[in-house]
């Protein structure tokens, strides 16, 4: 057997104990040792070193903490309860007010931070008590408040576009600039769905109740603004700083995680629990994406090594199909391994194996990473991994998980249409960049 074929097989053992349930990264260091140890010798040993002190030194990941602990606290603090208050008695007498307000919230809180998983509880913990009250239904609802959830992870400050920077070889500073108007976009097509569907049918989301609303206009607009502030405070400090080019990604996640360390003593929202509850998280996440990068970077150097990631890009090269069917036909497989598998093996498995033809092909690097990560939101939103939808179980038990899934199945379809809309206007993705370079 050649070493090109070697390598196709490890590729397919790898899926296979994935699929199975086996941890990624000691999977992934383990067939690349013994699969490259076999093929190459000692040279295996050597280009595990070499891998691994290359994710030590690479400075960009070194942000992924930062923005996590900042998420975390921001978690902990309460901020977005008080800015979910304010936003849904702002909206109070709109139809559908309980879904704008899930919705806002969560692209205003996705802009603050990078974490998905705590997203989707904290809406679910503040706003299903209230839609159950409502009579909103409850496919709808599981779908804005799943869908609103997942957008931290193609918003920047986004943790995978962190990691996926260093893996395809972009500076993570333009993929945050070419994420903002997809996930804007992404964001506005839930929105006018959630009205268009309130305003056809009523019943679906009606006003809120005059028994949950503020007395006042000017307590509406005290939460509104104590809930609104910290969070621009928060977003001018990372990725205003970030887009403006005083500071890179991790110097602007330090700055972050600072601001958001302060705002919450000066407002006496955090206590010492809650502080250590925020570091271990952040300790433990990190840990668990600093060891799945450096372990992927190691079993792609074997793949690339033994020639099968060539091999695999100039047999579909052979294919006699134009570029852009080739680009629909890869997102076609990145999609569809989204519903099985998390982002994580796909970043830093997929795409990498992907990346050779991708180049030859000359599609744009910057666009292609955004259009992956909005293919890669799927993965939060689809059966049966889903991530989301147990989320929400685990806090709203009374909502069905048939329900859950429903819903979120509504708002897939809006994905496919975010995601034909930057395939058609690569500007979405390519103006921003290009603008902050000049």
């Amino acid at each position: 057997m050649s070493e090109e074929w070697v390598g196709i097989v490890s590729l397919v053992i790898l899926f296979g104990a994935i699929f199975i349930g086996f941890p990624i990264a000691f999977t992934l260091m383990a067939i690349a040792l013994g699969v490259g140890y076999l093929a190459l010798g000692p040279i295996a040993l050597h280009l595990m070193t070499i891998q691994f002190f290359a994710v030590m030194k690479e400075t960009s990941l070194a942000s992924v903490p930062f923005f996590l602990f900042m998420g975390f606290l921001l978690e902990q603090s309460g901020l977005m309860e008080r800015l979910f208050r304010g936003i849904q008695q702002l909206l109070a007498n709109v139809r559908g007010s309980l879904y704008l307000a899930v919705l806002i919230t969560a692209t205003i809180f996705a802009a603050a931070t990078g974490i998905v998983g705590s997203s989707v509880t904290l809406l679910g913990v503040m706003a299903a008590p209230s839609m159950t009250r409502s009579g909103y239904d409850v496919r709808l609802s599981a779908g804005a408040i799943t869908a609103g959830g997942t957008l931290g992870i193609l918003i920047p400050p986004s943790v995978m576009l962190i990691v996926m920077g260093p893996v395809v070889g972009v500076p993570t500073t333009d993929l945050f600039a070419a994420a903002v108007f997809p996930g804007l976009v992404l964001s506005g097509l839930y929105i006018i769905y959630c009205l268009g569907r309130s305003y056809i049918d009523p019943s679906v989301g009606p006003p809120l109740r005059e028994d949950e609303r503020m007395a006042s206009t000017a307590a509406v607009l005290k939460e509104l603004m104590l809930g609104v502030v910290p969070v621009i405070i928060v977003i001018l400090a990372t990725l205003g700083v970030i887009l403006a080019g005083i500071a890179t990604p991790t110097d602007a996640g330090a700055c972050g995680a600072f601001v958001v360390l302060m705002m919450t003593v000066v407002s006496r929202t955090i206590s010492w629990q809650k502080l250590k509850n925020s570091v271990y998280a952040t300790l433990e996440v990190s840990c668990m994406i600093l060891l799945l990068v450096a372990a992927s970077n190691y079993f792609g150097a074997v793949f690339s090594r033994l020639g099968s990631a060539n091999m695999i890009a100039e047999g579909l090269l052979n294919l006699p199909l134009p570029p852009m069917v080739m680009l629909v036909l890869i997102l076609a497989v990145i999609f569809v391994l989204g519903w099985p598998l998390e982002w994580v093996p796909i970043v830093l498995i997929v795409v990498p194996i992907l990346l050779p033809l991708v180049q030859k092909l000359g599609i744009d690097l910057i666009w292609f990473c955004t259009l992956v990560a909005v293919c890669l939101q799927t993965a939060w939103l689809s059966p049966p991994v889903a991530l989301s939808a147990y989320f929400l179980k685990g806090v709203v038990p009374e909502w069905k998980l048939s329900d859950i899934y429903a819903g979120m199945m509504q708002f897939m379809v809006l994905q496919v249409i975010g995601l034909g809309l930057v395939m058609l206007f690569p500007q979405l993705a390519l103006w921003l960049p290009a603008a902050l370079r000049n």
